[in-house]
């Protein structure tokens, strides 16, 4: 199961090449779009971590069966990491892909002037310069405020599941030390990290996927 990044879709190079991957071995496999995401209905001016998460635990429930293998992607490995909170009993296995967990308070609020953080407090939304698009991204007061009720980097994180961890040393959005922070809060002994030189964010060239597919095919092999 695939859980996209933010402002991300399931129709992306990751998504498509873990889709042929499982199709070649048999494997069931979910890719699905958050509410205002892709093709997914729903303004993306009302989402959250937490409407989001509700969405992935929806799909996981309904479209889903026996043990699974969750893949997140950027803000996509936060929620991976609630989603197998909430269902332990399904989630046999974790591959974070530039994790960001906790990135709404780590990363956006902190590099906030002052004057930026109070316009967004007192209109709901700004609109922030992106580096993928022409168009700047809305960053709400909604998806700050719930990303304060579901941080997981300050203590431990109670998963025991195999987790393969990838990041970029390059990448200019979620610092590869925070992979490094995240494989040491979770409870479970066998976590792996792979850092790849000179890689930035997305991770979604041939190589940067074929690393990933093997990260992949290594947590299955433990089903």
């Amino acid at each position: 199961m695939f859980l996209c990044g933010y402002r991300s879709d399931m129709s992306g190079e990751k998504a498509l090449a873990l889709e042929a991957f499982s199709a070649a071995r048999g494997l069931g496999f979910l890719r699905f779009d958050y509410t205002g995401h892709g093709q997914s209905g729903g303004d993306f001016l009302d989402g959250s971590i937490t409407g989001w998460l509700a969405d992935s635990l929806d799909a996981l429930d309904r479209l889903t069966e026996g043990p699974l293998v969750l893949v997140g992607s950027s803000m996509g490995g936060w929620l991976m990491l609630l989603a197998a909170l909430e269902r332990k009993s399904r989630v046999a296995g974790l591959v974070g892909i530039a994790s960001a967990p906790d990135f709404t308070e780590e990363l956006m609020w902190p590099n906030m002037a002052p004057p930026v953080r109070e316009a967004l407090m007192k209109l709901g939304v700004i609109y922030r310069p992106s580096a993928y698009s022409s168009e700047p991204y809305p960053v709400t007061r909604l998806l700050i405020e719930s990303g304060r009720r579901h941080l997981l980097l300050g203590g431990a994180i109670d998963l025991d599941c195999p987790v393969r961890l990838l990041h970029g040393t390059k990448d200019p959005d979620v610092p590869w030390e925070t992979s490094i922070r995240l494989a040491e809060r979770l409870a479970s002994t066998d976590v792996a990290v792979t850092l790849i030189k000179d890689a930035g964010h997305r991770l979604n060239e041939p190589d940067n996927i074929a690393t990933i597919l093997r990260a992949v095919e290594e947590v299955v092999g433990k089903l």
